[in-house]
């Protein structure tokens, strides 16, 4: 019996990453975000090795490794796309203004994916080996930034954290296709990432404070406050 794909070492860290968003996206949408950040971060790390473990094999065919360019980006569709725009969305990132963003966001993701996997593609065919840079910010840096965003909760009220969460999704989509060179970074500047969210999904996990709101409201926490005030402004 014989299956189509790729099944060894050099890719179980890609199948493992959305393994985990997919576990993750059940979580979040019963309501358990702790569990759902850590999915996120979980993906992150899995991703930022996934290419060195797979550079690991030298008698890789053209096809294994074009095989792996695409699981890849196909994968980080669900993995820093769709998941983490969820996670935002069941938060609060709602109504209009928040749908707009959250569209804007999973537009963005996808076209810079479609766009890495052509450059990708053309450059194994000439250079081989690792890229040193990025052109734009990677989407896999949503699996560091969501988390660390979450973390600042603590320090404002529940209003603010959600314009923060409005801003940040806005921003990053921008600079997921906005060309500029990022250097990727070294082994020890990974660790030191996964060290830094490591901790920070820790401090979620056991201290966070912040409330879901009901799945069955699909108007914007933001916008309702602002109508609010507007209306009790105007009232004689």
């Amino acid at each position: 019996m014989k299956f189509i794909g790729v099944y060894d070492y050099t890719v179980i860290l890609t199948y493992l990453s959305l393994i985990s968003s997919v576990f993750g996206i059940t979580q979040a949408i019963h309501g358990d975000y702790k569990a759902a950040i850590f999915c996120l971060a979980f993906s992150g790390i899995c991703d930022a090795f996934d290419g060195r473990v797979a550079r690991t094999k030298k008698n890789r065919t053209e096809d294994e490794k074009n095989f792996g360019i695409q699981l890849d980006s196909l994968c980080d569709v669900i993995c820093f796309g769709v998941f983490p725009a969820l996670i935002c969305y069941l938060l609060g990132v709602r109504g209009v203004v928040g749908l707009a963003i959250i569209f804007f966001y999973c537009l963005c993701a996808v076209i810079r994916l479609a766009f890495f996997n052509v450059l990708e593609a053309n450059r194994q065919k000439t250079e081989g080996g690792c890229n040193k840079t990025y052109r734009g910010l990677p989407v896999t840096s949503i699996s560091f930034i969501l988390p660390i965003a979450f973390w600042l909760q603590f320090f404002m009220p529940d209003l603010v954290f959600l314009s923060l969460l409005h801003f940040l999704m806005l921003l990053v989509g921008f600079l997921f296709i906005l060309d500029f060179p990022i250097r990727k970074p070294d082994l020890k500047m990974i660790l030191a990432l996964i060290a830094i969210v490591a901790v920070t999904v820790g401090i979620i996990l056991a201290f966070t404070r912040f409330r879901l709101p009901s799945q069955e409201d699909k108007s914007n926490p933001i916008m309702n406050e602002i109508i609010g005030e507007l209306n009790e402004n105007e009232t004689p």
